[in-house]
């Protein structure tokens, strides 16, 4: 299965949705927000605790279901004595998640880039019911 990696992402963070509890994430690293301005809600992610640049076949991760996602700008001006402006933007992504189960990276589709999402190919997440 196809999905967009979210990567580098605190473990503690990847442990918290292990619980199966939905939770906000914000991210602020370029790809990361990068990534999340292609999906939408309904859609299947692979978060992992790896960097971008190392992450290769058979590293570890979760698959979670994107709730929501908004990507805002955040703009904050500092002055000094009166005289010295400065203006910064920092974009920013924030996606509500659910999780849905633990996988592995079968396959690497696209390299890390700060341009476009990085798409991995992972075990395709399965789960039995009993009815």
């Amino acid at each position: 299965m196809e999905c967009i990696a979210l990567t580098g992402i605190f473990p503690k963070v990847i442990e918290e949705l292990r619980k199966g509890i939905p939770r906000t994430v914000e991210v602020t690293s370029a790809h990361n927000v990068i990534s999340l301005a292609q999906v939408s809600p309904g859609s299947q992610i692979f978060l992992t605790s790896i960097d971008c640049e190392d992450l290769a076949v058979s590293d570890t991760g979760i698959v979670v279901e994107v709730i929501s996602v908004v990507v805002t700008m955040k703009h904050t001006v500092e002055s000094g004595h009166g005289y010295y402006i400065m203006e910064r933007e920092k974009l920013t992504a924030r996606c509500k998640l659910k999780f849905i189960s633990n996988t592995t990276i079968r396959a690497n589709v696209t390299k890390c880039s700060v341009t476009e999402p990085r798409i991995v190919d992972v075990v395709r997440p399965v789960a039995f019911h009993a009815g």
